[in-house]
């Protein structure tokens, strides 16, 4: 009798959300995700190839976002977008180049390079695409899921190297994020727990903390582990992969909702830098594309500031930089 009643629990669970709105669409890009006229653009270069040799036979694409601002003489600060194809899709949710043009321009964060790398696949396999994020014919499973260094490998030993030669990037771990939705956002936070002495900023969209690949054991991790010096934004939604079936099944270690709390429960124990936002999106960038400015300026507020009230250059717009 008690599963008859559960098991009808359950389907009017999903009978009601069937029939509700759908919770992504309350979420819209604002002012600072849009082209803003006389807002100075930066170059969008690429797309550029990065063998593998951490997953041999296997390339990344990635492109370069260089600002208007970036000037060779100064060390820019750094910020590296997994699923590069989805963050500067120009319909897209997300929009991150427009994003960085914007704050940027108004000193809100500091002057960054910004890269947006596709997961790896082989020559003979598909780029993935805004509709298609690859995890069926790229080696998008196993880099962004694995609770290994791998993929961090691929970042720091590969990427890193050839970014430094091309430009002047500040050396400083405290000016590199890396951020990511979904599967890239769990892949974020490895390469920032298995390298912190590169990457200390981590932006996290409906991160798949879940039993893909053992993600859910990160709470667990985090929790047993020293406290690393990570600063950490989390976005997901009530209503994000709830793992809760029609047959009345309910497997929490896939319940994407429930482990990022879990997860953040963890960081905010530990005492790490961390903030958060739960909204009622789906699994999807809706919420985290209309709060993604506001997820920057917080992961980057502790940019140099000049406080004289005589300098003009401060109290200025960023313009672009001179060039020879």
């Amino acid at each position: 009798m008690h599963r008859v009643c559960a098991l009808l629990l359950v389907m009017a669970v999903h009978a009601w959300a069937q029939n509700a709105p759908n919770p992504d669409a309350f979420y819209k890009l604002g002012p600072d995700s849009l082209e803003q006229e006389g807002v100075p653009k930066g170059t969008l270069r690429g797309p550029f190839t990065l063998p593998s040799n951490v997953y041999e036979g296997t390339q990344h694409t990635y492109w370069v976002y260089v600002p208007a601002q970036y000037d060779p003489k100064t060390p820019a600060s750094l910020m590296i977008f997994n699923d590069g194809q989805a963050f500067i899709a120009p319909a897209g949710n997300l929009r991150a180049h427009n994003v960085l043009d914007n704050l940027i321009y108004r000193r809100e964060i500091p002057v960054m390079i910004g890269v947006f790398i596709n997961p790896g696949r082989r020559p003979d396999q598909p780029e993935p695409t805004p509709q298609n994020w690859g995890d069926r014919d790229t080696n998008r499973p196993t880099e962004y899921n694995s609770l290994d260094d791998r993929y961090a490998r691929v970042i720091v030993d590969e990427l890193m190297p050839v970014l430094y030669k091309e430009y002047n990037i500040s050396k400083d771990p405290e000016h590199h994020g890396i951020g990511g939705a979904s599967s890239g956002a769990i892949a974020a936070f490895t390469v920032a727990w298995e390298r912190p002495g590169h990457f200390r900023k981590v932006l996290s969209i409906v991160g798949s903390f879940t039993n893909i690949r053992g993600g859910h054991q990160y709470s667990d991790i985090v929790l047993k582990a020293e406290k690393k010096p990570i600063r950490i934004f989390m976005q997901d939604g009530r209503n994000d992969n709830r793992a809760l079936n029609a047959n009345d099944t309910y497997d929490q270690a896939r319940d994407w909702f429930y482990q990022n709390v879990k997860l953040m429960e963890a960081f905010a124990k530990k005492g790490y830098e961390l903030n958060y936002a739960w909204g009622m999106n789906r699994h999807g960038q809706a919420m985290g594309g209309a709060i993604m400015p506001e997820m920057m300026r917080w992961l980057w507020r502790d940019h140099p500031v000049s406080t004289d009230p005589r300098d003009n250059l401060e109290r200025s717009f960023r313009e672009p930089a001179a060039r020879n």
